[in-house]
Parts: structure tokens; sequence; C-alpha cells
């Protein structure tokens, strides 16, 4: 409850400090240090201009050129050109860093993130040829950048995470693939809600795959649907959403252990808490080999634009359990992932430029992200209970496991179990809840691929 209070009370704080200073938030932090070197340095029209004749004048006349070369390198200091809006955007960042360092959540994600934030917002003149901006043609940021615009870093993370992990909990029950399904009515009904709010059709779809709590597949959807290029049979363009969108979606897949507990508790009863499940049965190897190609053939046909996610997700698998290719696996799930993922936050956190990403639209993304996440959480959670009407004995389910329906892939899983284990600590669900867990993300990735396929 500590860290829920810690977590959301910063960002309720900074939310309220950016709107109480909305009509602030874009100017200067220290106007008269810029309007300084305004006229110092950056001459504009009729006074202006004699007063910057007449100091440069003066300077010649001294001979002293450092001077000059102080006014420059001063007007184009941050201390010039930095904003409230960076001051804001370099605060999260912090957060993001802080909550990864302090609590643990997701470090691997937040620490690069909350870099790339940092280094997204530090002030520079812009359009100035200087090419530092994620934004801007040509400079570093952007070459990295262009992975995620591209959709390029997603399908290489699905192939990691194919290659480490163990489908055998959704082989043995192959029904809690259910759950996973049903996790997924968050993203569905978030993309009506968008629409209902006046996104267009394709905007509302990439924000819509935020329930599914997959960083990567938002990013993919978003980067096809929602990436400022694309143009509605209207005429106009729709609005570069990647930024937002990706930032939602891996904030609320670090807030995993913050969000869930407290929606679990809600809708389940301690003796449901308190139900045993059977042990898994064991998977056979051959049955671990049929699966990734089986799966692989039946998911392209139901969702073929879903190949890239999909296909890379269970290649990885075949290489993890064939058993011939360890080399391969080994590297998709080491030192590949770990390059793409510092890759991917570096260039996501990058993208929240304050001028780009401080917008109302942004803030009504988070909103409906965090709706959508607590939408598909109670959706598996109620779909488990469902089940259990039609289920006697042993074979009936905890409806706990029910939450791992997101991919949140193991954070969901890890949350089940210490619920589980909280009020039974004899009561191990984590091999249970890792069917639902695995079968969400080919679910989030069969629903993006279904609204790529209707909306690009």
């Amino acid at each position: 409850m500590k860290r829920l209070f810690t977590v959301f009370g910063l960002i309720a704080l900074l939310a309220l400090l950016w709107s109480g200073s909305g009509h602030f938030i874009g100017t200067p932090v220290f106007p008269a240090v810029r309007e300084a070197s305004i006229h110092l340095s950056v001459p504009a029209s009729g006074a202006n201009v004699s007063m910057h004749q007449e100091a440069t004048g003066t300077l010649k006349g001294t001979g002293s050129r450092a001077a000059e070369g102080l006014q420059t390198f001063f007007s184009f200091s941050g201390f010039v050109n930095i904003t409230w809006a960076n001051v804001f955007m370099i605060a999260i960042g912090l957060i993001f860093i802080f909550l990864a360092i302090k609590y643990e959540y997701e470090p691997l994600l937040l620490v690069p993130i909350g870099t790339g934030i940092l280094i997204g917002n530090m002030p520079f003149v812009q359009d100035a040829g200087l090419q530092l901006g994620v934004y801007e043609e040509g400079s570093v940021m952007n070459y990295l950048y262009f992975g995620v615009l591209k959709g390029v870093y997603p399908p290489l993370i699905f192939l990691g995470i194919g290659a480490m992990t163990d489908f055998s909990s959704l082989i043995s029950n192959p029904r809690l693939m259910l759950l996973g399904a049903a996790a997924q009515i968050g993203i569905f009904l978030t993309f009506l809600g968008a629409l209902s709010l006046g996104f267009a059709l394709p905007e509302a779809g990439a924000i819509g795959i935020i329930g599914g709590a997959d960083g990567p597949t938002a990013i993919f959807l978003s980067s096809k649907l929602a990436d400022g290029v694309n143009v509605l049979p209207d005429g106009t363009t729709v609005r570069n959403l990647i930024g937002p969108i990706a930032i939602a979606a891996y904030s609320y897949m670090a807030l995993v252990p913050v969000i869930q507990p407290p929606i679990m508790r809600l809708l389940t009863t301690k003796k449901e808490r308190l139900i045993r499940m059977k042990p898994p049965r064991a998977v056979s190897r051959l049955e671990k080999i049929l699966f990734p190609i089986i799966g692989l053939i039946i998911t392209a046909l139901i969702s073929p634009s879903s190949l890239p996610l999909l296909g890379m997700l269970f290649f990885g698998n075949l290489l993890k359990e064939s058993g011939v290719t360890r080399r391969l696996a080994e590297t998709a799930r080491g030192s590949m992932i770990d390059i793409v993922t510092i890759l991917l936050g570096l260039t996501v956190g990058a993208s929240t430029q304050a001028n780009v990403f401080l917008t109302p639209t942004s803030v009504l993304i988070f909103v409906l992200g965090a709706v959508s996440f607590m939408i598909a959480t109670a959706g598996g959670l109620i779909f488990a209970k469902v089940m259990n009407l039609f289920l006697r004995g042993d074979d009936r389910i905890n409806p706990l496991i029910g939450a791992a329906g997101v991919s949140a892939v193991p954070d969901s899983a890890r949350v089940v179990q210490h619920e589980g284990l909280r009020y039974d600590p004899t009561n191990h669900l984590l091999m249970h809840a890792m069917a639902p867990n695995v079968s969400g993300v080919i679910g989030s990735a069969v629903a993006a691929g279904i609204l790529l396929s209707f909306l690009l």
C-alpha cells in the first residue's frame, strides 16, 4: 500500500503542477537570461539590430573575439533554452529511474526509458542544424529511433521472449488459454472508448492495445496506425502517438504489482483464493517442438497481420525447444534481447520531447490506458469465475490466475503467485498462472493483427 501511495502520489502531484501551470508550461525557466541572450546574440529587426550592431562594434573595437564566442556559446546553452515543459519531463524521467531503483519496478525497462526521457528533454536550439533531437533528420537518436518508427525492434523482442518462454503449462492445460483471450476485452472496450472521445479510427486502435500490457505490441501497432504519416479519408493526417502510447504501455507493465492486487482482492472471495489446482501434467519433448510450429500456422491463418510478432515468437521458441540450436536460442534470449531492449527503451524515452509529448492528448491516453489495463485484469478474473461454474473438484480454477491473462510476462504471473501465497503459504500458482500469461502474449498480438488488418 505504501508503494501504491508513493507511485500515484508522485504522478498526481506532477499532473496537478502541470494542469495548474498550463499558462506558462512552455515558457522559459529563466526569461531574463533568455531575453538578454536574444538581445546580445540573435538580432531581430529595428532597434534590436542597432543594439546588436552597437554591441558587436564595441566588442570588435576592443578586439574581444573571445567575448563574441562566449556570447554565442551562451545563446546555445541549456540555461537559455530550458522551459518549464523540459523541467516537467525531466522530473518524469527521474521518477521512472527512482521507481526502477527504489522499488525494482521493471528496472530493465524503466532505467533506459527514464534516461531516454532525460536525453530527449535536454534543451537545445530547435531547427538550428545541430542534429541533436530524436525528431531531427540526420541525428544519431533519429537513426536509432528508426527501429521504433518502422516497427523493427518489437519483432526482435518477441524473438527473445519466445526463446526464453516455456509453454509447458499452456500445453498441459489448454483451456487456460481462454483466460488469456478473455483479458483482451480491455483492448476492444478501450478502442470503443477512444472512438467516443473523438480519436480517429487508427488512433483509437493504437490506444486500445495498451490494455494488453504488452509494450512491444503497443509500439508495433502504433508505428503502423498512429505514426503521424498515415492520411485519413478526409485528408487529415493521423497524429504521432507512438511516444505517449509506448510510455503508457511500459508504465502500466512496470506497475503491475501495484495495480493488479487491489482488483484481484475486490473481485474474488477468500474461499476462491484458497482453491488448489492439481499439478500440471508432464509435457513431452515432441509436444514442445510441435507447439510453436502448429501455433505459428494457426495464428498466421487467423490473423496474417500479426505474423511479424507471432512468427518471431514461435521461431524463438522453436530455437529453444528443438535442442539443436542452443547457441541461437541463447543469443536470442541473451545478448540480442538485451541490446534491443536498451535501444528500444532509450529511443522511446527520447521521443517524449516536451514540445511533442506534452499535450492534452497524452494525458487522455494515459487515462484510457489505465482504464484499459484494469478492464483487462478484471476480464480475466471474471471469466475464471465463470469457468468454475462448469467445473467440479480438482478441475476448478483458482480465479487469481485470470489476472495473468494480460501479457505482462512474467510479472503478472508473479503477482498471482504472491497473492496465492499470501492466503495459503503452500499454494503455489506460478506454473498455472504462466499458461494464461503466455496465452495473453499470443492473444494481444492476434488482437493487434486484427486491428491492423481493419484499420490500416
